[in-house]
């Protein structure tokens, strides 16, 4: 079998299942594991896939944006161990930046320092804050229903005012090439700006979205060390860019 044949193969089964492991494959095309995963590598370099552990899957639309009540059930094994570990980050004195998203939400039930103040854009976080006894700002602006956070000018005018120590951010998707992404412009934005208005930043991302590539750029991988779950196909080539924290506990 032609190598473009037995590729257009492996795209048209991704397309039928979603996901597809690399032994199914191996079945499929006749062919041996190290020549499926030479096809994978180069369909995932070309941007036809992503591989994960095992296998591959179908890429994202770059403007797919689950809402805040689904992320909120996906991976949240994962998102517990991350927020967890990032929470001990947290020290006596710090002035904190939460961003709105579902990981980040996880560290408040962890964060046992009471000496600190926290800024956040998250309409979730502001309760779970206050119930926790912890001094916190909101940041004004529009919100985005879908997301439950505050974003565009008035958000990023009020930020301005802010010096952090550390900040957290939640993200859409981790690629060697293009960054950090997201697919809402107004959010990448205040994403950015966090970050350089903080002494430390830290990316919390699942390995789900390691390869993934969204509509907006939000600033290069190694602005922020990363603190996963566990390591991507490509950790090695990760490292030589950034700084990766994998939380296996």
């Amino acid at each position: 079998m032609l190598t473009e044949e037995r590729q257009r193969m492996i795209l048209e089964i991704l397309k039928n299942k979603g996901i597809v492991k690399i032994n199914e494959l191996v079945k499929f095309t006749k062919t041996s594991e190290s020549t499926i995963r030479r096809d994978l590598t180069y369909l995932e370099g070309i941007n036809e896939l992503k591989r994960i552990h095992g296998g591959a899957t179908l890429l994202k639309g770059r403007l797919n944006e689950p809402s805040y009540k689904e992320k909120q059930v996906k991976n949240i094994s994962e998102k517990s161990k991350i927020a967890k570990y990032a929470s001990a980050l947290i020290e006596e004195g710090d002035c904190i930046y939460l961003d709105a998203g579902t990981t980040i939400f996880e560290m408040i039930q962890y964060i046992d320092k009471k000496d600190i103040v926290v800024v956040t854009n998250g309409l979730k976080h502001i309760d779970a804050l206050v119930e926790q006894d912890i001094d916190a700002y909101i940041l004004g602006g529009r919100i985005k229903a879908r997301t439950k956070a505050a974003v565009g000018i008035d958000a990023l005018k009020n930020l301005e005012r802010f010096r952090f120590d550390k900040c957290f951010i939640g993200i859409n998707g981790i690629h060697l090439e293009y960054g950090f992404t997201t697919p809402d412009s107004e959010e990448a934005i205040l994403k950015e700006s966090i970050m350089k208005l903080s002494k430390e930043a830290f990316v919390l991302a699942d390995e789900s979205k390691f390869g993934e590539v969204n509509f907006v750029k939000v600033s290069d991988i190694g602005l922020a060390t990363i603190i996963t779950n566990s390591k991507s196909e490509n950790h090695e080539r990760y490292l030589e860019k950034t700084r990766i924290k994998v939380v296996t506990e």
